[in-house]
Protein backbone atom coordinates (compact mmCIF):
# COMPACT_ATOMS: atom_id res chain seq x y z
CA UNK A 1 0.00 0.00 0.00
CA UNK A 2 0.98 3.86 -0.91
CA UNK A 3 1.00 6.19 1.78
CA UNK A 4 -2.27 7.27 1.75
CA UNK A 5 -3.38 10.76 0.56
CA UNK A 6 -6.36 13.32 1.81
CA UNK A 7 -8.79 13.39 -1.04
CA UNK A 8 -9.97 17.28 -1.30
CA UNK A 9 -11.94 18.59 1.07
CA UNK A 10 -15.52 19.73 0.09
CA UNK A 11 -16.74 23.32 0.58
CA UNK A 12 -19.99 24.82 2.18
CA UNK A 13 -22.24 24.53 -0.66
CA UNK A 14 -21.08 21.28 -2.19
CA UNK A 15 -22.95 17.86 -2.84
CA UNK A 16 -22.55 14.90 -0.81
CA UNK A 17 -23.82 11.67 -1.37
CA UNK A 18 -25.51 10.09 1.15
CA UNK A 19 -25.18 6.09 0.72
CA UNK A 20 -26.48 3.24 2.04
CA UNK A 21 -23.80 0.36 1.38
CA UNK A 22 -25.10 -1.54 4.26
CA UNK A 23 -28.66 -1.78 5.69
CA UNK A 24 -31.23 0.24 3.57
CA UNK A 25 -32.72 1.42 7.25
CA UNK A 26 -33.88 5.06 6.30
CA UNK A 27 -36.55 3.71 4.31
CA UNK A 28 -37.65 1.98 7.83
CA UNK A 29 -36.83 4.60 10.11
CA UNK A 30 -37.27 8.42 7.95
CA UNK A 31 -37.49 10.17 11.24
CA UNK A 32 -34.11 10.44 12.45
CA UNK A 33 -32.93 10.16 8.56
CA UNK A 34 -34.75 12.92 7.40
CA UNK A 35 -33.74 15.08 10.24
CA UNK A 36 -30.01 14.03 9.41
CA UNK A 37 -30.51 15.03 6.12
CA UNK A 38 -32.17 18.62 7.37
CA UNK A 39 -28.62 19.21 9.22
CA UNK A 40 -26.68 18.10 6.65
CA UNK A 41 -28.33 21.16 5.21
CA UNK A 42 -28.91 23.90 7.22
CA UNK A 43 -25.65 23.72 9.79
CA UNK A 44 -23.10 22.42 7.92
CA UNK A 45 -24.15 23.93 4.24
CA UNK A 46 -24.16 20.50 2.07
CA UNK A 47 -26.72 19.69 -0.40
CA UNK A 48 -27.39 15.96 0.05
CA UNK A 49 -27.55 13.73 -3.36
CA UNK A 50 -29.46 10.32 -2.42
CA UNK A 51 -29.38 6.96 -4.76
CA UNK A 52 -31.37 4.28 -5.99
CA UNK A 53 -30.24 1.70 -2.64
CA UNK A 54 -30.29 4.35 0.12
CA UNK A 55 -33.76 3.87 1.03
CA UNK A 56 -34.08 0.65 0.04
CA UNK A 57 -33.81 -2.45 2.50
CA UNK A 58 -32.34 -5.37 1.15
CA UNK A 59 -30.63 -4.24 -2.23
CA UNK A 60 -28.19 -6.09 -3.74
CA UNK A 61 -24.70 -5.94 -3.08
CA UNK A 62 -23.89 -5.11 -6.69
CA UNK A 63 -26.48 -2.41 -6.63
CA UNK A 64 -24.94 -1.01 -3.63
CA UNK A 65 -21.66 -1.20 -5.12
CA UNK A 66 -23.37 0.68 -8.15
CA UNK A 67 -24.27 3.38 -6.45
CA UNK A 68 -20.80 3.56 -5.06
CA UNK A 69 -18.92 3.62 -7.99
CA UNK A 70 -21.90 6.37 -8.99
CA UNK A 71 -20.91 8.51 -5.98
CA UNK A 72 -17.32 8.49 -6.49
CA UNK A 73 -17.27 9.02 -10.27
CA UNK A 74 -19.25 12.09 -10.58
CA UNK A 75 -17.34 15.27 -10.38
CA UNK A 76 -19.97 17.32 -8.54
CA UNK A 77 -20.18 15.20 -5.80
CA UNK A 78 -17.27 15.87 -3.09
CA UNK A 79 -17.75 14.09 -0.04
CA UNK A 80 -19.72 10.75 1.04
CA UNK A 81 -21.51 9.62 3.78
CA UNK A 82 -22.90 7.06 5.04
CA UNK A 83 -26.64 7.00 6.07
CA UNK A 84 -26.16 4.17 8.92
CA UNK A 85 -24.05 0.76 9.33
CA UNK A 86 -25.39 -2.74 9.04
CA UNK A 87 -23.43 -6.18 9.06
CA UNK A 88 -23.46 -7.47 5.26
CA UNK A 89 -21.44 -4.63 3.75
CA UNK A 90 -18.68 -7.23 3.38
CA UNK A 91 -20.23 -8.85 -0.08
CA UNK A 92 -20.23 -5.62 -1.29
CA UNK A 93 -16.18 -5.27 -1.70
CA UNK A 94 -16.07 -7.69 -4.24
CA UNK A 95 -17.96 -5.87 -6.82
CA UNK A 96 -16.14 -2.66 -6.23
CA UNK A 97 -13.89 -1.11 -9.01
CA UNK A 98 -10.47 -0.44 -7.39
CA UNK A 99 -9.40 1.56 -10.55
CA UNK A 100 -12.37 3.81 -10.18
CA UNK A 101 -12.23 4.87 -7.02
CA UNK A 102 -8.33 5.11 -6.99
CA UNK A 103 -8.74 7.54 -10.36
CA UNK A 104 -11.78 9.53 -8.19
CA UNK A 105 -10.71 9.75 -4.46
CA UNK A 106 -13.65 11.39 -2.13
CA UNK A 107 -13.47 11.57 2.03
CA UNK A 108 -15.89 8.90 2.95
CA UNK A 109 -17.40 9.12 6.62
CA UNK A 110 -18.78 6.20 8.40
CA UNK A 111 -18.51 3.56 11.39
CA UNK A 112 -19.47 0.53 12.52
CA UNK A 113 -20.03 -2.16 9.59
CA UNK A 114 -18.53 0.42 7.34
CA UNK A 115 -15.26 -0.33 8.48
CA UNK A 116 -15.16 -2.81 5.33
CA UNK A 117 -15.49 0.50 3.27
CA UNK A 118 -12.90 2.43 4.93
CA UNK A 119 -10.09 -0.27 5.33
CA UNK A 120 -10.63 -1.33 1.46
CA UNK A 121 -10.41 2.36 0.72
CA UNK A 122 -6.91 3.12 2.54
CA UNK A 123 -5.81 -0.72 1.15
CA UNK A 124 -5.79 1.96 -2.00
CA UNK A 125 -4.20 4.61 -0.81
CA UNK A 126 -6.95 7.05 0.12
CA UNK A 127 -7.84 8.56 3.70
CA UNK A 128 -11.49 7.94 4.81
CA UNK A 129 -12.84 8.76 8.08
CA UNK A 130 -14.57 6.35 11.16
CA UNK A 131 -17.15 8.65 12.38
CA UNK A 132 -20.49 10.26 11.36
CA UNK A 133 -23.55 8.85 9.88
CA UNK A 134 -26.82 10.52 8.98
CA UNK A 135 -29.23 8.75 11.18
CA UNK A 136 -27.43 8.47 14.19
CA UNK A 137 -25.34 11.31 14.46
CA UNK A 138 -26.50 13.77 12.57
CA UNK A 139 -30.09 12.06 13.76
CA UNK A 140 -29.35 12.67 17.36
CA UNK A 141 -32.47 13.16 19.74
CA UNK A 142 -32.47 17.12 20.39
CA UNK A 143 -29.53 17.93 18.75
CA UNK A 144 -25.98 17.41 16.78
CA UNK A 145 -24.10 16.82 20.23
CA UNK A 146 -21.64 19.80 19.67
CA UNK A 147 -18.11 18.13 20.39
CA UNK A 148 -19.75 15.65 17.48
CA UNK A 149 -20.31 18.43 15.42
CA UNK A 150 -17.04 19.98 16.14
CA UNK A 151 -15.28 16.83 15.00
CA UNK A 152 -17.23 16.39 11.64
CA UNK A 153 -16.93 19.67 10.96
CA UNK A 154 -13.35 19.59 11.18
CA UNK A 155 -12.95 16.65 9.28
CA UNK A 156 -15.28 17.59 6.53
CA UNK A 157 -13.68 21.51 6.06
CA UNK A 158 -10.37 21.85 7.50
CA UNK A 159 -7.08 20.02 6.92
CA UNK A 160 -4.52 19.73 9.52
CA UNK A 161 -4.29 18.81 13.07
CA UNK A 162 -7.33 18.19 15.34
CA UNK A 163 -7.40 17.59 19.91
CA UNK A 164 -9.52 14.99 20.96
CA UNK A 165 -10.18 15.80 24.70
CA UNK A 166 -12.00 13.55 27.11
CA UNK A 167 -15.72 14.71 27.76
CA UNK A 168 -17.16 14.71 30.87
CA UNK A 169 -20.68 13.14 30.15
CA UNK A 170 -21.52 10.57 27.74
CA UNK A 171 -24.85 8.98 26.61
CA UNK A 172 -25.66 5.31 25.25
CA UNK A 173 -29.14 4.60 26.41
CA UNK A 174 -31.14 4.97 22.70
CA UNK A 175 -34.63 6.94 21.79
CA UNK A 176 -36.85 4.38 19.82
CA UNK A 177 -36.08 5.54 15.95
CA UNK A 178 -40.05 6.13 15.61
CA UNK A 179 -40.68 8.30 18.39
CA UNK A 180 -41.11 12.05 17.81
CA UNK A 181 -41.54 13.27 21.01
CA UNK A 182 -38.32 11.64 22.07
CA UNK A 183 -36.56 13.18 19.43
CA UNK A 184 -37.69 16.52 20.44
CA UNK A 185 -35.55 16.19 23.60
CA UNK A 186 -32.53 16.55 24.27
CA UNK A 187 -31.13 13.26 25.90
CA UNK A 188 -29.92 12.60 29.13
CA UNK A 189 -26.18 11.98 29.67
CA UNK A 190 -24.00 10.01 32.65
CA UNK A 191 -20.42 10.95 34.03
CA UNK A 192 -18.20 9.81 31.84
CA UNK A 193 -15.15 9.11 34.43
CA UNK A 194 -12.61 10.60 31.75
CA UNK A 195 -9.67 8.08 29.93
CA UNK A 196 -7.78 5.85 31.42
CA UNK A 197 -4.24 5.43 30.09
CA UNK A 198 -1.95 2.52 30.27
CA UNK A 199 1.79 2.29 29.89
CA UNK A 200 1.52 6.05 28.66
CA UNK A 201 5.40 6.64 29.26
CA UNK A 202 6.26 7.91 25.67
CA UNK A 203 4.47 9.63 22.54
CA UNK A 204 3.49 7.55 19.43
CA UNK A 205 2.69 8.61 16.02
CA UNK A 206 1.81 6.47 13.32
CA UNK A 207 -1.14 6.41 10.52
CA UNK A 208 -4.35 4.88 12.07
CA UNK A 209 -5.83 2.08 11.41
CA UNK A 210 -8.58 0.05 12.83
CA UNK A 211 -12.49 0.47 13.19
CA UNK A 212 -15.31 -1.65 14.77
CA UNK A 213 -14.02 -4.70 16.09
CA UNK A 214 -16.88 -7.14 15.09
CA UNK A 215 -16.53 -6.28 11.88
CA UNK A 216 -12.69 -6.32 11.70
CA UNK A 217 -12.56 -9.79 12.82
CA UNK A 218 -14.88 -10.82 9.90
CA UNK A 219 -12.63 -9.22 7.48
CA UNK A 220 -9.77 -11.10 8.76
CA UNK A 221 -11.53 -14.58 9.03
CA UNK A 222 -12.68 -13.83 5.33
CA UNK A 223 -8.93 -12.56 4.62
CA UNK A 224 -10.21 -9.47 3.44
CA UNK A 225 -7.69 -7.42 4.88
CA UNK A 226 -4.12 -7.63 5.25
CA UNK A 227 -2.64 -9.00 7.87
CA UNK A 228 0.23 -9.99 7.14
CA UNK A 229 3.45 -9.45 9.79
CA UNK A 230 4.84 -6.01 9.37
CA UNK A 231 2.28 -4.79 7.13
CA UNK A 232 0.81 -2.29 10.02
CA UNK A 233 4.09 -2.18 11.86
CA UNK A 234 3.97 1.61 13.55
CA UNK A 235 -0.05 2.45 13.08
CA UNK A 236 -2.01 3.64 15.63
CA UNK A 237 -4.41 0.56 16.23
CA UNK A 238 -7.74 1.88 16.79
CA UNK A 239 -11.26 -0.07 17.95
CA UNK A 240 -14.88 -0.06 18.83
CA UNK A 241 -17.36 -2.31 19.69
CA UNK A 242 -21.37 -2.15 18.48
CA UNK A 243 -24.61 -1.78 20.00
CA UNK A 244 -24.13 -5.91 20.09
CA UNK A 245 -22.67 -5.51 23.05
CA UNK A 246 -19.92 -8.36 22.55
CA UNK A 247 -19.11 -9.95 26.02
CA UNK A 248 -15.10 -9.77 27.40
CA UNK A 249 -14.42 -13.04 26.68
CA UNK A 250 -15.67 -12.49 22.69
CA UNK A 251 -13.26 -9.60 22.54
CA UNK A 252 -10.40 -11.40 24.42
CA UNK A 253 -10.97 -14.11 21.43
CA UNK A 254 -10.76 -11.59 18.54
CA UNK A 255 -7.96 -9.84 20.06
CA UNK A 256 -5.63 -13.53 21.17
CA UNK A 257 -5.95 -14.37 16.85
CA UNK A 258 -5.00 -10.99 15.84
CA UNK A 259 -2.01 -11.54 18.34
CA UNK A 260 -1.74 -15.22 17.02
CA UNK A 261 -1.77 -13.62 13.69
CA UNK A 262 1.25 -11.26 14.11
CA UNK A 263 -0.85 -8.31 14.10
CA UNK A 264 -1.81 -6.99 17.41
CA UNK A 265 2.10 -6.59 18.19
CA UNK A 266 2.37 -4.28 15.09
CA UNK A 267 0.54 -1.11 16.84
CA UNK A 268 2.48 0.70 19.48
CA UNK A 269 -0.10 2.65 20.61
CA UNK A 270 -3.81 1.40 21.00
CA UNK A 271 -7.64 3.63 21.40
CA UNK A 272 -10.09 2.05 22.69
CA UNK A 273 -13.25 3.51 22.40
CA UNK A 274 -16.28 3.83 25.10
CA UNK A 275 -17.77 0.80 24.95
CA UNK A 276 -21.70 0.71 24.19
CA UNK A 277 -22.95 -0.70 27.50
CA UNK A 278 -26.92 -0.02 26.50
CA UNK A 279 -29.52 -1.65 23.81
CA UNK A 280 -33.03 -2.46 24.01
CA UNK A 281 -31.97 -6.13 23.54
CA UNK A 282 -30.00 -5.37 26.98
CA UNK A 283 -31.06 -2.51 29.04
CA UNK A 284 -28.22 -2.46 31.56
CA UNK A 285 -28.65 -0.54 34.42
CA UNK A 286 -25.58 2.24 35.56
CA UNK A 287 -23.51 -0.56 37.92
CA UNK A 288 -23.79 -3.23 35.57
CA UNK A 289 -23.13 -0.67 32.47
CA UNK A 290 -19.71 0.13 34.34
CA UNK A 291 -19.32 -4.01 35.42
CA UNK A 292 -19.52 -4.59 31.48
CA UNK A 293 -17.03 -2.01 30.44
CA UNK A 294 -14.67 -2.79 33.21
CA UNK A 295 -14.58 -6.00 31.59
CA UNK A 296 -13.91 -5.80 28.51
CA UNK A 297 -11.11 -3.06 29.65
CA UNK A 298 -9.22 -6.24 31.37
CA UNK A 299 -9.96 -8.40 28.24
CA UNK A 300 -8.19 -6.22 26.28
CA UNK A 301 -5.03 -5.34 28.78
CA UNK A 302 -4.74 -9.31 29.14
CA UNK A 303 -4.60 -9.34 25.40
CA UNK A 304 -1.64 -6.74 25.16
CA UNK A 305 -0.13 -8.66 27.85
CA UNK A 306 0.64 -11.43 25.85
CA UNK A 307 0.74 -10.04 22.70
CA UNK A 308 1.37 -6.78 22.79
CA UNK A 309 3.38 -5.66 26.29
CA UNK A 310 4.79 -2.54 25.13
CA UNK A 311 1.78 -1.23 23.57
CA UNK A 312 0.33 1.62 25.09
CA UNK A 313 -3.57 1.88 25.32
CA UNK A 314 -6.10 4.66 25.89
CA UNK A 315 -9.39 3.69 27.11
CA UNK A 316 -12.72 4.85 26.77
CA UNK A 317 -12.39 7.44 23.86
CA UNK A 318 -14.83 8.80 22.38
CA UNK A 319 -14.98 7.05 19.10
CA UNK A 320 -17.66 4.45 17.37
CA UNK A 321 -20.87 3.94 18.81
CA UNK A 322 -20.41 6.92 21.75
CA UNK A 323 -22.15 9.93 22.25
CA UNK A 324 -20.25 12.01 21.97
CA UNK A 325 -18.82 10.65 19.07
CA UNK A 326 -14.80 12.16 17.67
CA UNK A 327 -13.87 11.39 14.15
CA UNK A 328 -10.95 9.45 13.62
CA UNK A 329 -8.45 8.95 10.32
CA UNK A 330 -8.31 6.03 9.12
CA UNK A 331 -5.01 6.02 7.13
CA UNK A 332 -4.55 10.33 8.50
CA UNK A 333 -1.80 10.44 10.98
CA UNK A 334 -2.65 10.00 14.94
CA UNK A 335 -0.55 11.36 17.21
CA UNK A 336 -0.69 9.86 20.91
CA UNK A 337 0.95 11.49 23.63
CA UNK A 338 1.87 9.70 27.10
CA UNK A 339 3.24 11.91 29.14
CA UNK A 340 1.22 15.24 28.19
CA UNK A 341 -2.20 12.67 28.30
CA UNK A 342 -3.49 13.89 24.82
CA UNK A 343 -4.69 12.99 21.67
CA UNK A 344 -4.45 14.72 17.85
CA UNK A 345 -6.04 13.49 14.43
CA UNK A 346 -4.79 14.68 11.45
CA UNK A 347 -8.17 15.82 9.18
Amino acid sequence: MTDPRHPAKPRPGDRIAVLSPSAGLPGLFPLPYELGLRRLRDEFGLTPVEYPTTRRMGASAEDRAADLHAAFADPDVKAVIASIGGDDQITVLPHLDRDLLRAHPKPFFGFSDNTNLLLFLRELGIVGYHGASVMVELGRPGAVHPATAASLRAALFTPGPYELTPSPAYRDVDVPWDDPEGFAREPGSEPSGGWSWHRADRVVEGLGWGGNLEVLSWLLMADRVDGAAGSRAGNVLFLETSEEMPGAEEVHRILRCMGERGLLQQFPALLMGRAKSWSFANRLDARAKEHHRAQQRAAVLRALDVYAPATMAVFDVELGHTDPQYVVPVGGLVRVDGPARRIHVTY
